[in-house]
């Protein structure tokens, strides 16, 4: 830390700057969706673990997605429901830095997951034969321990440039939470150095495996075009169909917000982008797949009829 640097202790989260009456709508809303998010997710992770038939590379990289998607929303959204009953809506400036690392980490995690996830779906449709080898356990494993590290270091680095920076009043933070962009804002030095590495960032982990997953996706539709079994089909594109439904939904809003042209209100503007990161997506999640992977609806039936008492 510099001589001439300006540590803060706490800083205001204005959150979303509306009527008291909404506040508390919003809150239960929120809430609401909330409560889907862990529940639909926690089933998901419950049901991969539980049954030996979604033992496979497919459902292994599911699983990490679904643990990322409960943890980003509890990342994000227990803060933002406090602050919509509280008057007081300060965080400590160390717990602020651990949330943009946690977010920064979940989210660059959840990119690669989902170009492992559009990988394997592409080697199982196009190399059938192969698909033991080619996506075997240690490979897996290895891809799975690859990605949690590179996310990891990904985000320190953004965490160790922000530290870097002096900080000046009036120590408000446009958000429901600690979000980069919005902590960025709070320095009273030159930022040109972070902007750089996050839109290097978003090359990296953002446009390069958007075009990784559009390939593999369209050798998949080349492939699914050429299949001859008609049940075949179906199952190859009900199963593609609602990974693109994911990746359309993180991938989108994630170009818009970081890469996108700037609104007039651009901080407003990343309070309802980063709502699809924190609650929309998670919790739409499990509801794509639990609607349109028929694996996934059969074990949720052979669980259930377990516990059904005899």
């Amino acid at each position: 830390m510099g001589g001439n640097q300006t540590w803060i202790s706490e800083v205001t989260l204005l959150g979303f700057q509306v009527d008291p009456a909404l506040e508390y709508f919003l809150f239960g809303l929120f809430s609401l969706f909330y409560a889907f998010t862990l529940l639909g997710n926690g089933t998901i992770l419950g049901l991969i673990c539980l049954d030996p038939r979604l033992h496979t590379p497919m459902y292994f990289f599911l699983s990490h997605l679904a643990f990322i998607d409960m943890s980003y929303a509890s990342n994000n959204v227990p803060k933002m429901l406090a602050n919509l009953l509280s008057k007081k809506r300060t965080i400590f400036f160390i717990p602020c830095i651990m949330q943009v690392f946690l977010y920064l980490t979940l989210a660059i995690t959840e990119c690669l997951i989902l170009v492992m996830m559009s990988y394997d779906r592409y080697v199982a449709i196009c190399h059938p034969l192969r698909y033991t080898i080619i996506m075997s356990w240690k490979v897996c494993i290895t891809l799975a321990v690859t990605t949690w590290a590179l996310s990891f270091l990904l985000s320190l680095i953004h965490v160790v440039l922000i530290l870097r920076l002096p900080f000046c009043g009036p120590h408000e933070i446009n958000h429901f939470f600690c979000e980069i962009l919005s902590v960025l804002r709070l320095a009273c030095a030159d930022t040109r150095l972070n902007q750089v590495v996050i839109f290097a960032n978003c090359v990296f982990i953002l446009v390069g495996p958007l075009c990784l997953v559009l390939v593999s996706y369209t050798c998949i539709l080349f492939a699914i075009l050429r299949i001859q079994s008609g049940e075949g089909g179906r199952k190859a594109f009900s199963t593609c169909s609602s990974h693109l439904c994911v990746v359309g939904l993180f991938f989108g809003s994630a170009i818009v917000m970081y890469m996108g042209p700037k609104s007039s209100h651009p901080e407003e503007q990343q309070k309802v982008l980063s709502l699809f990161y924190s609650l929309f997506n998670p919790m739409l999640n499990p509801l794509i797949y639990s609607l349109r992977n028929a694996e996934v609806k059969g074990a949720l039936r052979r669980a259930l009829c377990k516990e059904q008492p005899m």
